[in-house]
């Protein structure tokens, strides 16, 4: 019969060496260190050159109050654009089969790894006043896109749109579908079994798809002034300002950078659950 004595030794030694098999080896340890010090290195030259005496002063300027009210405008617009053109297109790619599905899907995401001032370029070339359609639109309604507020949701939206495909894509993909049978088989229309109960059985990820495109629009810099330009009040966004405050006032740079930081962090903490599910 085994003495309790010495069962307890064993149990800690077995509890120590799960401890030491959980660590890391050095060398994963070590690059991991090095990779936390590369992304937390440019965030505390921020803080440490961050002007915190007039820090409301620069934030108060007409300057970056303009450039505020046209990136959370924009960016709000361009979030439901990407909606309301994302769902729908991630709704025919994950539950239609069609030839060339996969090169749509390639096509649909492209901004996602395209250049951002590659996708501005394409934009003004197609929808600009001598573009392919913008052309003969601007001759046939006066309407200008490009160097308007207008064009600045364009180009946020055209950036923004894959991160929904995606997201919403996948969450149709991992439906479970007996639901959705069970209301066609009471009589329910597809059109109403997408807005009764598809939607809602997807809303936690799409309401997270939604939230990551308008990040993404708020922060959108290259597609912007390669379409839209940097026009004070009218085209110029928070992430444009501070480019354009970099050549003149880097306290007012450094200022809207951090508020841009906080609120890309802030959103990181809070969709957290969504990512990286607790155990």
């Amino acid at each position: 019969m085994t003495d309790a004595s010495t069962a307890t030794p064993r149990s800690d030694d077995s509890g120590a060496r799960r401890t030491a098999r959980d660590l890391p080896p050095w060398p994963v340890a070590l690059l991991a260190c090095i990779g936390v010090v590369l992304f937390a290195l440019p965030l505390v030259g921020l803080v440490a050159r961050a002007p915190w005496t007039g820090l409301w002063t620069h934030l108060s300027s007409r300057f970056v109050v303009d450039a505020a009210v046209l990136s959370v405008v924009s960016s709000i617009a361009a979030a439901a654009v990407a909606a309301l053109v994302g769902v729908p297109l991630a709704w025919v790619l994950a539950r239609v089969s069609f030839p060339g599905r996969s090169a749509i899907r390639a096509l649909v995401t492209l901004p996602m790894v395209l250049p951002p001032v590659v996708g501005g370029a394409a934009l003004l070339f197609a929808l600009g006043r001598r573009g392919v359609v913008g052309g003969p639109l601007h001759d046939a309604t006066g309407l200008l896109l490009p160097y308007s507020i207008w064009g600045v949701i364009l180009a946020n939206a055209f950036v923004a749109t894959p991160l929904v495909i995606l997201t919403v894509e996948g969450a149709l993909r991992n439906l479970d579908r007996r639901y959705e049978h069970a209301a066609a088989t009471l009589g329910a229309s597809r059109l109403r079994v997408l807005w009764r109960v598809t939607l809602p059985m997807i809303g936690p990820a799409l309401g997270v798809a939604v939230v990551v495109a308008w990040a993404r629009a708020l922060g959108e810099f290259g597609a912007t002034v390669t379409f839209a330009g940097s026009l004070g009040g009218r085209t110029q966004t928070l992430p444009l300002a501070v480019f354009v405050a970099l050549e003149s006032n880097r306290d007012a740079a450094v200022a809207i950078s951090l508020v841009l930081v906080a609120l890309s962090l802030g959103l990181l903490i809070a969709l957290r659950d969504r990512w990286w599910p607790s155990r």
